[in-house]
């Protein structure tokens, strides 16, 4: 399977030189006979038969290990008559004077043929092993040489090398798989040729991507398709006789690439060579699922220092920003007081701005784990109360929330009580733009287990189940809405509401509501008055 002979020479040399080789032992060995000959023919009176053929028989031997199974029968034969001619009486005639003489002979032929074949077969049998050892040799310098490369795209052009290098290919080329097509240009390529496969080519590689098995093109330019891999054939194709053969590239069930081969003579001739050509079509495989996830890993590392960018302009931004603002706003308020018309209008923009900048501030702290949080003993009514007051004031009636049973017991958590407040206002601001006017929002809680349930609930047009978990996200808004006007509505509203269920070991969801709308259920710690001494405890 080596493309070198051993003494490094080349496929080409190396074959030219075996013929010699092969030549000279002939001659070597008919030389060897013929001078045995004349010296056993001097001394042929003081020697018998099985002298001579223990003689020959050692020749034979000689001229099967160098020169094959033909030259060890060539010399049998001529032994044979060697000896009827020669030291068999009636010397220098062709004929066989007893019966014996003819036991001899046969027994002489059997013999070295016999040794003859065992000699070839063993010779084969070797030639198997130093052909599976080159195999082995080769998967694991391919193997190191794939694992010590760089970079993925390094360890497949030295897949394609190897590819064309051992089984005597003129082009081997490693074409990408994504998404059901085949990709451009070739992810490697080795070899002499240097143009683009032509659409006959192409059709081949896709065919072979799109169902998973090998396909060929035999030399007289008929094309073979394969079928499930049998026992027989590690390639699944009858490919004796082919010039082109492409092989999916496969990894868990997946196809990642397709590995074309052409070759000037057939590829894949021996069982051996198409085996070793499975082997190799696995490592590209390999090479090719490394290439991806190298791609994927190094998007993912771009993405990570993008995202800590973001958080580091937002950070310095919005803390550079508040003075400003702060001065903008006490102009206004001055000019406000001294009757400026427009003085309004900018100190309504400058509170509009300044939300959104405390937003921004107060996000970049969520996401380094560095915000404030006080969990307390608080009474779950006072904190709906506190909210209704506050958001009550601009829905007009709209917010109603249950009335309070005197007779159960109060509902009490720990939970910082301004940043829950927070919470449920952004949720009720965000119902209020959502929801058509006029509708009820809801304000409720209960307690489950070892929880309390907030809930805000509203009759708008709902979340769509694949955006779910985006209204979560920082700057997301529905598609098509426009900038809220009212309110800053950049889209960090339930962001950072989620952000402060997390930051005090709740939790914030959504789930659609029955018969249209939308619940968002914040859940907080609860507690029992009997566990609620001391009466006051913090977790910063």
């Amino acid at each position: 399977m080596r493309n070198e002979a051993s003494d490094g020479r080349p496929r080409g040399i190396a074959g030219r030189h075996l013929s010699w080789a092969v030549v000279r032992s002939w001659i070597v060995w008919w030389a060897i006979l013929a001078a045995a000959t004349i010296a056993m023919r001097v001394v042929r009176l003081d020697i018998n038969e099985g002298h001579v053929a223990l003689a020959y028989v050692l020749i034979v031997l000689g001229g099967s290990v160098s020169g094959g199974r033909a030259l060890g029968l060539t010399l049998s034969c001529a032994g044979v008559l060697l000896i009827d001619y020669y030291f068999q009486p009636p010397f220098d005639t062709w004929s066989v004077g007893k019966p014996l003489d003819w036991v001899v002979l046969i027994a002489f032929l059997v013999v070295a043929g016999v040794a003859t074949q065992l000699l070839a077969r063993a010779q084969h049998a070797a030639a198997r092993a130093e052909e599976r050892a080159d195999e082995v040799a080769w998967l694991s310098r391919l193997g190191a040489d794939a694992l010590n490369a760089g970079r993925a795209a390094d360890a497949l052009h030295a897949i394609a090398a190897v590819v064309q290098r051992t089984l005597d290919a003129t082009e081997c080329a490693i074409l990408p798989w994504n998404d059901g097509a085949l990709g451009e240009p070739p992810l490697a390529r080795a070899g002499v040729g240097e143009l683009e496969p032509d659409a006959h080519d192409r059709e081949l590689a896709t065919w072979v991507g799109l169902n998973g098995f090998a396909a060929a093109v035999r030399v007289d330019g008929r094309v073979v398709h394969g079928a499930a891999l049998v026992s027989s054939d590690a390639l699944g194709i009858d490919a004796d006789n082919v010039r082109r053969i492409a092989l999916p590239l496969v990894v868990s069930s997946r196809t990642v690439g397709v590995l074309s081969v052409s070759a000037a003579e057939p590829i894949a001739r021996s069982e051996a060579r198409r085996r070793f050509l499975s082997a190799l079509a696995y490592y590209a495989a390999l090479g090719v699922e490394r290439l991806r996830l190298e791609s994927e890993a190094g998007h993912a590392a771009a993405l990570r220092e993008a995202d800590k960018l973001k958080d580091f302009v937002l950070a310095s931004v919005s803390h550079d920003l508040r003075t400003p603002l702060t001065t903008i706003k006490a102009l206004a308020h001055d000019g406000a007081r001294r009757g400026e018309e427009n003085a309004l209008i900018i100190e309504e923009q400058a509170d509009r701005l300044g939300r959104l900048v405390s937003d921004l501030l107060d996000l970049s702290r969520m996401k380094a784990g560095a915000f404030p949080v006080r969990c307390e003993l608080n009474a779950a009514e006072d904190l709906l109360g506190a909210v209704v007051r506050q958001a009550g004031r601009t829905l007009d009636g709209r917010l109603r929330t249950m009335p309070v049973d005197m007779e159960q017991p109060a509902l009490l958590g720990r939970f910082d009580f301004v940043q829950s407040m927070r919470i449920l206002a952004n949720l009720i601001e965000n119902a209020e733009r959502y929801s058509p006017a006029g509708t009820v929002i809801e304000l409720n809680v209960s307690r489950d287990a070892d929880v309390l349930a907030f809930t805000v609930a509203d009759r708008g047009a709902g979340v769509p189940p694949s955006e779910q978990e985006r209204i979560f996200h920082p700057f997301y808004r529905p598609d098509g809405a426009l900038p809220d006007t009212r309110s800053g509505g950049a889209g960090l509203g339930l962001a950072i509401a989620r952000g402060l269920a997390e930051a005090q070991g709740g939790a914030l969801t959504y789930e659609p509501r029955l018969g249209g709308g939308s619940v968002f259920k914040l859940v907080l710690a609860a507690t029992d008055v009997a566990a609620a001494q001391p009466a006051s405890l913090t977790n910063q």
